[in-house]
């Protein structure tokens, strides 16, 4: 009967997507509607320069920032935005060349050149914030204005994917003027490009946004305002919009407002709609801790997972069990972890331990972020101790800190096991594999695999076919199973709630699962 049931929502919400699609013959342009929209959401930045992150703070980016390449509404590869054109221009792809549009300028006036480009790309490099963007830049050997409009890439390896990584609001073009060379900005403001500028900023609480008057690109604006109301708790975002706070919920519902509102929507003047996103929920091993480091112990809790309970106790199975890092839709998704490790089994990972000479009940503690991914983790992680503990193996102790103060805890080192999501940068394979791998990574846990940073990841990049790269991202997943390092726990889909009278919210969301806050519109009345 369960299922029936989630399969009688899920066609629900189906339905209501193609309802709230067909009707945009109704709705006109926001330009009569003075109102700011208002979208909710647990996501807060946790730092206002994009040299540092590598992390939600791209949300804000995306709609004040502007890129070089961005993803059109419905486009699943970039086009130009700030720029004009943009191609490699060398049989070998290692020289990669932009032409700006003419006479782009930054929200307070200042001109946005090649300079500007150049100047934005290398700080990244240069700050070289631990578990920032930079390690998005390897293949990158240094960056040339050749005048006012040109900006040339060279590459120090063929690198197929180095539009997509352009295309992030990492790479967002920044006021020389305002964005130190060597040091991040510290002012708490913010100087873009992008469709809006932000009007003021009050940490932990909002962000408001009004149109860009000097904005050039792809975007059409559909409203002339934004604010953006950060909430500590999933509750809150839920009880915001029922009580007409809040217009749009952009990340942070549980499992159990989704199913409220599938079911109830209609009566509460609210629509739901579901966007399959290739968003992913992992475990990471911190190899200097003591236990962490030991394969045994981390093939022992591969064993022991329920994935399938997790989903189903915690998620009401509005996510999906997932066996690989790179999910479900992308070239080279394996189910290597099942393949490998089967059905939940505490006597198997019993001998598993007992092989490596551990007898004993293995001490862990897990660490989790109380804010970035909404109140779900909190009893997701309740759930992991259960199995854990349940198994007879492990004693474990949970801990939790809000998102920005976690950041600075992982990027130190200082978690044994922690817990991450992962919104993709864009949509490719070479992004579930290569921010994890390396030196420097988006995790601030060095993970040295040559066989994948030296061979698999530039073979792939070779390829301007993303379609013909299963072979390198399957061998590159088999070495992550092998090691054990990284554990794939679920994978997931984007609910976007919103007020009856909000419509674009159906094509707002990109395929790295950001919103395009431009997308939203008032409708007029029925």
């Amino acid at each position: 009967m369960y299922k029936r049931d989630k399969y009688l929502r899920h066609l629900g919400a189906t339905t209501s997507i193609a309802l709230v699609a067909g009707c945009g013959v109704f709705s006109s342009d926001s330009s009569d509607e003075g109102r700011p929209i208002v979208v909710g959401t647990t996501s807060e930045p946790s730092t206002l320069d994009p040299a540092a992150s590598w992390d939600n703070s791209w949300e804000l980016f995306r709609n004040v920032h502007q890129t070089l390449l961005n993803f059109p509404t419905g486009a699943s590869a970039p086009e130009p935005d700030a720029a004009e054109s943009c191609a490699f221009t060398d049989s070998s792809s290692k020289v990669y060349s932009c032409k700006l549009r003419d006479g782009l300028k930054f929200s307070d006036g200042h001109k946005l050149d090649a300079q500007s480009v150049k100047h934005s790309i290398d700080r990244i490099k240069k700050i070289n914030v631990n578990g920032g963007p930079a390690g998005l830049l390897s293949s990158l050997s240094r960056v040339e204005a050749k005048n006012d409009r040109e900006v040339v890439f060279h590459l120090n390896q063929p690198d197929a994917t180095f539009p997509f990584v352009l295309s992030t609001p990492a790479m967002s073009i920044v006021d020389p003027e305002e964005y130190p060379a060597d040091e991040l900005r510290k002012d708490g403001k913010i100087s873009g490009s992008g469709p809006y500028s932000l009007e003021s900023y009050e940490e932990g609480k909002q962000a408001e946004l009004v149109r860009n008057g000097n904005y050039k690109g792809i975007a059409d604006r559909r409203n002339n305002a934004v604010t953006i109301r950060y909430f500590k708790e999933s509750s809150q975002v839920a009880d915001a919009i029922k009580a007409k706070d809040v217009d749009v919920i952009y990340r942070g519902l549980r499992a159990s407002d989704i199913v409220d509102i599938q079911d109830n929507g209609e009566e509460q003047g609210l629509q739901l709609l579901e966007n399959p996103t290739t968003e992913i929920s992992y475990l990471v091993f911190n190899p200097k801790d003591p236990w962490s480091k030991k394969p045994a112990v981390r093939k022992a809790i591969a064993q022991v997972v329920d994935r399938p309970a997790l989903a189903h106790n915690i998620y009401k199975d509005t996510v999906e069990p997932l066996y690989s890092m790179i999910p479900k839709g992308l070239v080279g998704h394996t189910t290597g972890f099942f393949n490998d490790f089967g059905e939940p089994s505490s006597a198997k990972a019993k001998q598993i331990l007992a092989e490596d000479g551990i007898t004993g009940r293995v001490p862990l503690t897990l660490w989790y972020t109380s804010d970035r991914y909404g109140s779900q983790t909190k009893p997701a992680f309740e759930e992991l101790k259960r199995q854990l503990e349940g198994s007879g193996l492990f004693t474990v102790t949970l801990k939790s800190r809000p998102w920005k103060t976690y950041v600075e805890g992982y990027q130190k080192g200082e978690y044994p096991v922690f817990g991450r999501g992962w919104f993709p940068d864009f949509p490719d394979a070479d992004n579930f594999i290569a921010p994890f791998v390396g030196e420097q990574n988006a995790l601030g846990t060095p993970y040295d695999t040559p066989e994948i940073t030296d061979e698999l990841l530039p073979a792939s990049r070779q390829e301007s076919d993303r379609g013909a790269v299963a072979a390198e991202f399957e061998a590159a997943q088999q070495i992550l199973l092998d090691d054990a390092r990284l554990l794939p726990l679920w994978q997931g889909k984007q609910h976007v709630a919103a007020n009856e009278e909000i419509g674009g919210a159906e094509v707002a969301i990109d395929p790295a699962t950001m919103m395009a806050m431009w997308e939203l519109y008032w409708k007029t009345s029925w």
